[in-house]
C-alpha cells in the first residue's frame, strides 16, 4: 500500500508490518467457524468471545504504540490536523482525524489537509499511508468488537436454551402418577 513516488528511506510514516502482527494472528483463529456445530456450548462461544476482545485490546495497543506515536512526532505534530484516539460509547478506541482544539473531527479534515497547498509535497506520502493504515486498523478493532459481541449475545441464548430445554427434560424425568399410554402424548 506503499504509493511508488516515495523512496522508503524519505518517509517519515511507516506503516505496520506483518511482523507487527504475528503474534496477534497467533492468537486468532477462525478455524472450524462454519462448522455446523464449532462451539460445544455457552463455554466455549464465551471464552471466543473474550478472545476476540483480548485481540481487539491488543490491536487497539498496537495502533497507539506504533501508528499514534508515530502521528503525534514531528512534522505530523506541526500539522493543522491530527490523528488521534476516540473511544466509543462501548469502549472500542477508533483512529480518528480531528482538529488539535478539536472543535472538528472527520475524514474530511484529512481530505482538506491532503489537498490544501499550504500541506508540504514531502507529507502527502506519508499522510496517504497514514490514513489507509487508520482505515484498515479500524475495520479491523470494529470486526473483533462485533465477533465479541454476537459471540456473548449467542452464548446468553444457548444459555437461554439450554435451561429451556432442562426445565422441559427434568420434568419427563420425575415421575408423575400412573397415566395411559395415549396421555402421554
Amino acid at each position: 500500500m506503499t504509493p511508488p513516488s516515495t523512496s522508503t528511506a524519505a518517509r517519515r510514516f511507516h506503516p505496520l508490518e506483518q511482523a507487527d502482527f504475528q503474534k496477534l494472528e497467533q492468537a486468532a483463529s477462525l478455524k472450524g467457524l462454519l462448522r455446523p456445530f464449532p462451539f460445544k456450548g455457552k463455554g466455549a462461544l464465551t471464552e471466543w468471545a473474550s478472545q476476540c476482545h483480548a485481540l481487539r485490546d491488543d490491536l487497539i495497543k498496537l495502533a497507539q504504540r506504533r501508528v499514534l506515536a508515530q502521528a503525534v512526532d514531528y512534522p505530523f505534530r506541526l500539522l493543522p490536523v491530527e490523528l488521534a484516539q476516540q473511544t466509543t460509547g462501548a469502549g472500542t478506541v477508533f483512529l480518528r482525524w480531528r482538529r488539535p482544539d478539536r472543535s472538528a473531527m472527520g475524514v474530511a479534515l484529512w481530505q482538506a489537509l491532503i489537498t490544501s497547498p499550504a500541506t508540504p509535497d514531502t507529507l502527502i506520502d506519508d499522510l496517504y499511508a497514514m490514513e489507509v493504515q487508520r482505515i484498515v486498523l479500524n475495520m479491523q478493532i470494529s470486526l473483533l468488537h462485533t465477533l465479541g459481541r454476537q459471540a456473548q449475545a449467542c452464548a446468553s441464548k444457548v444459555a437461554l436454551a439450554e435451561s429451556s430445554y432442562l426445565q422441559r427434560v427434568s420434568k419427563h424425568a420425575a415421575p408423575t402418577g400412573t397415566t395411559h399410554p395415549e396421555e402421554s402424548l
